[in-house]
């Protein structure tokens, strides 16, 4: 590629929203990152990786009830070692957050969630992405994976898609749905997951000139 370019994806589950992340990325020769940054979090941070999951699964659980009203909105800091809120779900995720930004700093890339656009909202050479589709497209493709048929496999999309605007909103104060947040909003269920990827690279060449991807 000609300049660096950083692409976040977000998806509702079953959208296939991974699948067009990595596509992308190999088409482009780019790195792909989606729970390597845990890894790397855990790394840089020093902090076990089951902790940073944990994490997750508590915000998780925040989606319901008086819970999914909490928030605690980053705002790029680190909390040291020394202090006592040092493995809190915040500073797990100000340290994911902080590899982003390294990962931004150095890098093209596609990067998978963990509220990744709004982390890098500030900066002029990211592209945000969100992948959705029809209930009946999510529920073909998720069938794939799981287990579950019917009104059963309906409720774990629907629950799986919860715990992620649950994680969004309780970080980012933003709901994770609403198109304003992302510069392209994408139907997989009628693009397939192919013309996607050409959406994305064709917005990229709009935005940042028809040759950025040589």
């Amino acid at each position: 590629m000609k300049q660096k370019i950083v692409i976040t994806i977000a998806r509702q589950y079953g959208s296939g929203g991974r699948t067009v992340g990595e596509m992308l990325a190999n088409e482009l020769g780019i790195h792909y990152y989606n729970n390597e940054l845990v890894v790397l979090a855990s790394e840089k941070s020093g902090i076990s990786e089951e902790l940073f999951r944990k994490a997750d699964e508590r915000i998780a659980k925040r989606a319901t009830g008086i819970f999914g009203k909490m928030k605690d909105i980053y705002n790029g800091g680190l909390i040291s070692p020394e202090d006592e809120n040092f493995v809190s779900d915040k500073n797990l995720f100000n340290y994911q957050a902080d590899v982003i930004k390294e990962i931004a700093d150095r890098e093209s890339c596609v990067i998978i969630g963990r509220a990744a656009d709004f982390v890098l909202k500030d900066r002029d050479d990211v592209v945000s992405v969100f992948v959705h589709a029809p209930l009946d497209f999510l529920m073909e493709q998720a069938a794939k994976k799981q287990p579950f048929t019917g009104k059963e496999l309906e409720k774990y999309i629907e629950k799986t898609d919860l715990q992620k605007a649950a994680y969004y909103n309780y970080y980012t104060g933003q709901i994770w749905s609403d198109a304003r947040n992302y510069d392209l909003c994408l139907n997989s269920g009628k693009l397939g997951f192919e013309k996607c990827v050409e959406e994305i690279k064709a917005y990229m060449k709009v935005r940042f000139g028809e040759d950025c991807l040589d």
